[in-house]
């Protein structure tokens, strides 16, 4: 199920869709750092796991998120928009939110999450992701 590639293209109105709920927003900001497990999602946004997971199934199904599973952790990162146009779009959101309070909350906790030495005990098992962005 997840680790098959997602065929499936938005459309301009399913991307602006996407974009325009702020959690969504979040969740694709998030993974502009790469691929991450959903576990630090959580831990990021302090949103329950079903709410988040409900989130990325809605993006892996428009195509803008790839998951795939590993044992028993999901992880997501963002697919490569096969549009041209519509890729330019979702970049150019994603940059223009990244200079947002939130948006820069969220990272700074994504990256204090990545990299504490001790792991708070909702990821102490949890694989680390290697933050590339």
């Amino acid at each position: 199920m997840y680790n098959r590639p997602v065929k499936r293209t938005p459309d301009l109105v399913t991307l602006l869709q996407a974009l325009s709920d702020p959690t969504r927003l979040r969740l694709l900001n998030l993974l502009r750092a790469g691929e991450l497990c959903v576990c630090y999602l959580v831990a990021v946004l302090g949103d329950p796991q079903p709410k988040i997971s409900r989130h990325l199934a809605y993006l892996r199904r428009t195509g803008m998120v790839d998951g795939r599973r590993d044992g028993k952790w999901v992880h997501y990162a963002l697919a490569k928009l096969q549009d041209p146009a519509l890729s330019r779009v979702l970049d150019a959101a994603l940059e223009a939110s990244a200079g947002e309070k939130q948006t820069q909350r969220d990272r700074e906790l994504l990256t204090r999450a990545c990299c504490a030495v001790r792991l708070p005990p909702s990821l102490a098992n949890a694989p680390r992701p290697h933050l590339g962005r």
